[in-house]
């Protein structure tokens, strides 16, 4: 018998912790996170109330390294969110065979069918959908005896401050399941200012002594005086002409509005990726300090909860790993969603 209807959780692709913690928010246990990436170990422990975390490839995870992690009696949660890279549109056109990470779904599916979990979420970029081994990933499901709720989730219309849309897919082998129903509607919708304006003020280059997370990338003096000429929503466009980049004059660049731009303050931000600290690299500007968001700003975005830890004592801020970390997460308040729909759902 399960015992109260208790879910334990291990989460595959864990990262940084940002669904293994919305999950445990939600009122999951969660015993473990598994990933290839032994950076995001600090952050993972430090943050989940003793879930331990494994430096392995999922590749190589065989369903004993899994089955004594989960209590006696709980109902099994197996959770694996696989890098998105490969099904981003990004990507679209490149070999799938040369991206060895083309095929981490039908790993997860040889472990849900040696595991045999009740249930099951995975969660990816909207353009998962449109390649065949997602839908023979569902497919497997549902052969095996899941009811599969999966579609589009628009994050504003569940909470999260961030214009983010990702593919969510829940499945259970007790019986019908859904996702919960949005909690926002757009006039609602939660913003950057009341998510990030009460942080210290920073420069270009500079660090808060008392959040080392709250750090901002440097600039160039010429993209120092870029922010100072850019307006929150606008783009290069607000630039006098001689301030612009030479791929900018370009007919093949001139459609590219979404970059060297400042965010708005009573918008939700633009989705959070793993390089959120560049003024370049999107609509990262701060809406009103001459600097991209910082590091810090970036993670509340993600809905991390702000005394969330990255760094080990000591341990020097590393724009690219930390960028790595928190863009790569999924939203903790996601994980929350995706946790309170399972709990609904043994209800």
């Amino acid at each position: 018998m399960k015992k109260d209807n208790r879910i334990s959780a291990i989460d595959l692709f864990c990262g940084a912790g940002g669904l293994t913690h919305g999950l445990i928010k939600s009122g999951i246990n969660v015993t473990a996170g598994f990933d290839i990436q032994s950076s995001c170990r600090f952050a993972y422990e430090k943050n989940n109330n003793g879930a331990k975390f494994f430096t392995q490839d999922v590749k190589n995870i065989k369903a004993k390294d899994l089955l004594h992690l989960y209590p006696e009696n709980d109902i099994k949660l197996l959770a694996g969110c696989a890098p998105c890279q490969p099904f981003s549109k990004y990507s679209q056109g490149r070999d799938a065979k040369s991206d060895m990470r083309w095929p981490l779904l039908y790993e997860f599916s040889r472990l849900i069918d040696d595991v045999m979990p009740e249930l099951v979420t995975m969660e990816n970029v909207p353009d998962v959908a449109k390649h065949k081994v997602y839908h023979d990933f569902v497919s497997h499901l549902e052969s095996a005896g899941f009811e599969v709720w999966a579609d589009k989730v628009y994050c504003p219309d569940y909470g999260m401050p961030q214009r983010r849309t990702r593919h969510v897919l829940i499945a259970s082998r007790i019986g019908h399941i859904e996702l919960v129903a949005p909690s926002r509607k757009t006039s609602g919708y939660k913003t950057v200012r009341e998510t990030i304006e009460k942080l210290p003020p920073l420069k270009a280059g500079e660090k808060n002594i008392l959040d080392p997370l709250h750090a901002a990338a440097g600039l160039s003096d010429i993209n120092i005086t870029r922010i100072k000429k850019s307006k929150p929503g606008g783009s290069w466009l607000d630039w006098p002409p001689e301030l612009r980049a030479d791929c900018h004059r370009k007919e093949s660049g001139k459609t590219y509005l979404g970059v060297y731009a400042r965010m708005e303050w009573d918008e939700p931000s633009p989705t959070i990726t793993t390089q959120c600290y560049g003024f370049g690299n999107g609509r990262f500007g701060h809406p009103e300090q001459n600097r991209a968001i910082s590091l810090r700003e970036a993670a509340l975005l993600q809905t991390f909860p702000k005394g969330y830890k990255f760094l080990s004592p000591g341990e020097d801020v590393s724009f690219t790993k930390l960028g790595t970390m928190i863009g790569n997460a999924v939203p903790v308040k996601l994980g929350k969603v995706i946790g309170k729909s399972f709990i609904k759902h043994l209800k």
